[in-house]
């Protein structure tokens, strides 16, 4: 675990991944890696119905979560490029551009964040609470815009904006996009189910399903893709918590142009999404990518024939409802594993209503849950998961001390 951290080294795909034609050269190691799987008694889980859990939670701790694997391979191609500083941009409390922010000053770079805040904080000092803090000890520079900014102008047109202005000023900016989630930042989930074939085999599992927050789409893309050419062929459940499944069979399919690959004008299959259970069907990769010469050919593939994505985003991205924060809390208590409210937890909370809804449909299967991370962003939730927390968990009990009579 952890071997030659830090190291940049050359990079060589899986054999199964031979066929696709961007592929990186090289890797920094930055994670905790391999991270464990092990079995996962989730609360009010239907007898039949298996699950383990990826606990890519653990994948560091700074730089915990599922970023850390898509920043091997980003923050490559910086250094390989000469740059002198990284771009990124997400939400107030986003993983990736804490993530971004300790593996960038790692490598000795600096790092500027565009995060998206409300109208009524934007001009003030957005705190120190989770990711924020974490971000801001490393040094990163942050640069705040409105939810209604970003939405107008797009995260794409806001990370040229400044990386211009660095520019201007004699920097060198490496950009990075939203997550993480480019063709390059896929290969670190291609990699990734790599990783778990070798796991389940040496387990002596076989994994029929594998479900996880979809957020930016990068981590979705590299699992179905990978399950898919690895002969793994686990049925993928995206559980989106932000954008619609349309969009995340949109981007997915361009994150696959973008390695190269051919993905038909009109897919053919019906999108998974329709279908309750596993029934359902199964950028420009920047700096640092080469073209993989005269290698086995890949069929023309689509995402919807390669995993099913699902709403899970509930009251919308960010908002937690009383039930989601519910099974953060009842999955703490019975399993020691905790959730974040924002990705996993809502995941969580949409997989375990879909098993209850149709326990049989789910009868005799593996899922493996890819778990992402995002525990710091917890910090941001206190004021609705005291009173919860509070309510159903065992009382704090004053200790009466037995303080021993001298002698």
């Amino acid at each position: 675990m952890g071997q030659n951290f830090l190291g940049l080294e050359a990079y060589t795909p899986p054999d199964w991944a031979s066929g696709i034609p961007l592929a990186p050269s090289r890797r920094f190691r930055l994670g905790m890696l391999p991270t464990p799987i092990h079995e996962w008694r989730l609360p009010g889980l239907p007898e039949g119905v298996r699950v383990l859990v990826k606990r890519d939670d653990l994948s560091g701790m700074q730089l915990s979560g599922n970023k850390v694997r898509k920043l091997e391979f980003l923050l490559a191609a910086a250094a390989a490029g000469g740059h002198d500083c990284v771009i990124t941009i997400g939400g107030i409390q986003s993983n990736h551009a804490r993530a971004t922010a300790v593996a960038a000053r790692y490598l000795g770079l600096d790092c500027h964040l565009i995060l998206r805040t409300s109208r009524q904080e934007v001009d003030g000092d957005p705190g120190l609470v989770g990711n924020l803090l974490v971000e801001r000890l490393a040094g990163a520079q942050l640069h705040m815009v409105t939810k209604e900014e970003y939405g107008a102008v797009g995260s794409t047109a806001l990370l040229e904006q400044l990386a211009l202005e660095l520019q201007a000023a004699g920097k060198n900016p490496y950009v990075i996009p939203v997550g993480g989630s480019s063709a390059l930042g896929t290969w670190g989930y291609l990699q990734a189910i790599d990783e778990i074939v070798h796991q389940a085999q040496d387990m002596g599992e076989t994994i029929t399903d594998i479900a996880m927050a979809c957020g930016s789409g990068g981590t979705t893309a590299g699992l179905a893709l990978g399950s898919h050419l690895s002969g793994l062929r686990a049925r993928v459940h995206a559980y989106g918590v932000c954008d619609t499944p349309a969009y995340f069979y949109d981007y997915i399919n361009a994150l696959m142009r973008g390695l190269g690959l051919e993905v038909p004008s009109s897919p053919r299959g019906k999108q998974g999404a329709d279908q309750v259970g596993p029934q359902g069907g199964a950028a420009a990769a920047g700096g640092g990518a080469r073209a993989a010469p005269q290698q086995p050919e890949v069929e023309a593939l689509a995402a919807q024939s390669l995993l099913r994505a699902v709403q899970a985003r509930g009251a919308g991205y960010a908002i937690s409802t009383e039930e989601e924060l519910a099974t953060v809390q009842a999955v703490a208590a019975a399993t020691g594993v905790v959730l974040d409210p924002v990705y996993s937890g809502k995941a969580v909370h949409a997989l375990l209503a879909e098993v209850a809804a149709d326990p049989g449909a789910w009868c005799g299967r593996t899922v493996l849950f890819v778990h992402t991370g995002g525990l710091l962003g917890m910090y941001d939730k206190m004021d609705q998961l005291g009173p919860l927390v509070q309510s159903r968990g065992p009382p704090v009990q004053r200790m009466h001390v037995q303080v021993p009579a001298r002698a």
